[in-house]
């Protein structure tokens, strides 16, 4: 009874373990979620702030807010390049961490570039803007090097990819045709010529009767001989075509979905 009770009492600790794990699990999904949540709609806001004050305040304040908006769009679109396809490809990790290094120029850039917009004297500001846009340029060609090599290295293993799934697609088509190859092997008609005697080289001697006009089989009542039949095989000739006879039902090949034809006895 002791140890029933034991049981049942670690069997009721665990299911409470579980419990708060699966809960702390659950709590700390959701809080990540809603900081991802946040920090797009922070970054949404941020942007449309930037580009209205871009188009409603010319001069200073709306260089300094176009260089903030170029900025970011450059570094966030390389950020998405390198961590999506950082999973596929484990040689982006290099790339990664030197793309770190250079957001932490471009976070210093943009925080300077904060502390401008809120900067009273404008003749400063316009004093320091071409080594900012310098800096800029820098930062933002760096970060264009990386996403479009990134690019261009998933789309050349694509191509690869492409080109060895065609090969084998081919490979495999040839081998579900088989059937075409040993049907143009074995077809009789592929070479009408090879057995009439006009194949014979110009070496070769004629008969004595080879070439003269003779009467047919059916005249003379003679049989025909091995060479006609050997000749009369490939096919019917212009100048002689065969009889055409009715097949024999008994001589017919069967299948299994027909029936066996019926055979009638005939009395004389």
């Amino acid at each position: 009874m002791e140890a029933a009770v034991a049981i049942v009492g670690l069997l009721f600790v665990l299911f409470v373990l579980a419990g708060v794990f699966v809960t702390v699990k659950a709590v700390k999904a959701a809080k990540r979620g809603v900081d991802r949540t946040v920090a797009h709609a922070r970054r949404t806001v941020e942007d449309t702030t930037l580009r209205a004050r871009q188009l409603a305040q010319p001069g200073v304040v709306g260089e300094l807010a176009q260089l903030r908006l170029s900025l970011r769009t450059s570094m966030r679109a390389t950020q998405e390049v390198l961590y999506g396809g950082s999973p596929d490809d484990a040689s982006l990790s290099e790339a990664i961490g030197l793309f770190e290094r250079l957001s932490a120029h471009g976070h210093e850039l943009d925080d300077e570039l904060k502390r401008l917009e809120r900067e009273p004297d404008r003749a400063t500001i316009g004093v320091r803007l071409p080594d900012l846009r310098e800096r800029l340029e820098r930062i933002t060609h760096s970060a264009e090097s990386l996403r479009w090599a990134a690019r261009d290295r998933a789309r050349k293993f694509a191509d690869d990819d492409l080109a060895s799934l065609s090969d084998q697609i081919d490979v495999e088509s040839g081998a579900l045709r088989h059937w075409t190859r040993v049907e143009d092997a074995m077809d009789p008609l592929r070479d009408p010529v090879a057995g009439r005697p006009e194949s014979a080289g110009p070496g070769a001697t004629k008969s004595p009767g080879q070439g003269q006009p003779t009467d047919g089989p059916a005249r003379t009542g003679a049989t025909p001989g091995p060479s006609d039949a050997a000749a009369r095989s490939w096919g019917p000739t212009p100048e002689d075509p065969p009889a055409i006879t009715a097949r024999d039902p008994r001589t017919q090949p069967s299948y299994p979905w027909q029936k066996a034809p019926r055979t009638e006895d005939t009395t004389t």
